[in-house]
C-alpha cells in the first residue's frame, strides 16, 4: 500500500545543497530564510494546508539521515487502525546507534517527559522528532513554537486537548553533519531552556 501522497523538503536556511538534492530525488522543495525547527515545520504545515487540506496524516522527520523513513508504516498504523491522533517514535525504546544521542540529550528527554507526566499526565519516553499525527488534530491544537520548544508544545498540546496518544520504538542513527543543537555547548544549553520554557508556559 502506498502511504505517501508527496515528501516535502524544508532547506531552513542551509548552505549546502538540501535544496537540489530534495528536488533531483522527486520530493517538493521549500525554502524557509529564518532559521528555527519550528519555522521548518511551520512552513511545511503551511503548504499543506493550502495545497492538501483534506490530508489524513502528517509525518515528521529530520532530513539528516538520523532516522529512518523505512519505518513509517510502524508510525503511522496506529492512526490508520483508527485508534491514535498523534504516534512519536520513540529512540528510547527503539535500537540507537553508539554515539547517535548525547549524554546532556538523553537527559534532557528524561527531563522533559517525566514533567510532562506530571504536569500534563501523559507518559511519553522521548521528545523524538518521527512522529505523525492527523492532520485536522495537528491544525486544532495550532502550533506555535518556531524554535527548539516545538515538539514538546506538540506533545503537552495533545495531552491537553485529550487526543489519543501513543509511542512506538523506532531505530535513530549518527547523523550526517553537525546539529545546531546537540553539536554546540550554545544550542544544547537554548534548547534545555526552551524546551522546559515551553513546558511551564502552557501550565
Amino acid at each position: 500500500m502506498d502511504l505517501v501522497e508527496e515528501v516535502i523538503v524544508v532547506n531552513n536556511a542551509s548552505t549546502d545543497q538540501t535544496e537540489k538534492e530534495a528536488i533531483n530525488a522527486g520530493a517538493t522543495a521549500l525554502t524557509e530564510s529564518i532559521p528555527g525547527y519550528g519555522n521548518a515545520c511551520l512552513k511545511g504545515i503551511e503548504y499543506v494546508k493550502n495545497e492538501y487540506p483534506e490530508t489524513d496524516i502528517i509525518v515528521f522527520l529530520d532530513g539528516d539521515y538520523s532516522d529512518y523513513p523505512e519505518q513509517l508504516p510502524q508510525l503511522v498504523r496506529p492512526i490508520l487502525e483508527g485508534k491514535m491522533d498523534l504516534v512519536i517514535g520513540s529512540r528510547a525504546t527503539g535500537q540507537r546507534e553508539s554515539g547517535s544521542m548525547t549524554i546532556p540529550q538523553l537527559f534532557g528527554n528524561w527531563l522533559a517527559t517525566s514533567l510532562l507526566k506530571l504536569f500534563y499526565g501523559l507518559r511519553f519516553t522521548d521528545l523524538g522528532p518521527f512522529r505523525a499525527i492527523r492532520f485536522n488534530k495537528l491544525l486544532e491544537i495550532d502550533m506555535k513554537d518556531r524554535t527548539y520548544g516545538w515538539t514538546v508544545e506538540m506533545q503537552l498540546k495533545a495531552a491537553k486537548k485529550k487526543l489519543r496518544c501513543t509511542e512506538v520504538p523506532v531505530n535513530y542513527k549518527r547523523r550526517i553533519g553537525v546539529s545546531k543543537v546537540s553539536g554546540t555547548v550554545k544550542g544544547t544549553l537554548l534548547a534545555g531552556y526552551k524546551i522546559l520554557y515551553t513546558i511551564f508556559r502552557y501550565l
